[in-house]
């Protein structure tokens, strides 16, 4: 396995268009601005994955999150990059292609900033998360993951995506 910290990420600008190309640890390290995905993965009984990052992931160790999803990779379509990352995260192949919601540009004014895009996906397949990733997973109604919203530590852009995908939820419901 390669170092995830070598990998090729376009570097974007607050349009979205591609500036540039970086490794991904120089792109954390010096802020600059790329491309992720979120997927909210749910089961048969509409349960929400939830999952313990690794203490040795490069950006939010060890915290809780309510999406699978990663970086986009130089010349990747986020769609290609929110199937990838759906099927490795959640050790799966097969997945039907998550279905694009919503983007966003995040951005915690302390160098953190990416384009954001969210996924809703139905994974019916038994999963096998990724050893290096998830260091503990279970599928949670949406009312539990409410509850846990105050008692877990959340990784903050997951919490933002999160947020969003209420709102935009709601706009869409009406």
């Amino acid at each position: 396995m390669t170092n995830p910290a070598d990998e090729i990420l376009d570097i974007v600008d607050e349009h979205d268009q591609v500036i540039g190309q970086s490794p991904r640890g120089e792109a954390y390290a010096k802020g600059l601005r790329h491309r992720c995905v979120f997927i909210q993965a749910r089961d048969a009984e509409g349960r929400v994955f939830v999952h313990r990052r690794t203490p040795t992931k490069l950006v939010f160790p060890s915290l809780y999150d309510m999406f699978v999803g990663g970086v986009v990779g130089a010349g990747e379509s986020y769609d290609e990059a929110a199937l990838r990352e759906a099927e490795e995260e959640l050790g799966v192949s097969g997945l039907p292609a998550p279905r694009f919601l919503f983007k966003f540009l995040y951005d915690d004014r302390a160098g953190r900033t990416w384009w954001s895009a969210v996924y809703e996906v139905r994974c019916e397949l038994p999963v096998r998360p990724q050893v290096e990733e998830v260091a503990w997973h279970d599928y949670l109604p949406e009312a539990e993951v409410e509850r846990r919203l105050a008692d877990w530590e959340w990784v903050p852009d997951g919490l933002a995506a999160f947020e969003r995908l209420k709102a935009h939820r709601i706009r869409s419901s009406t």
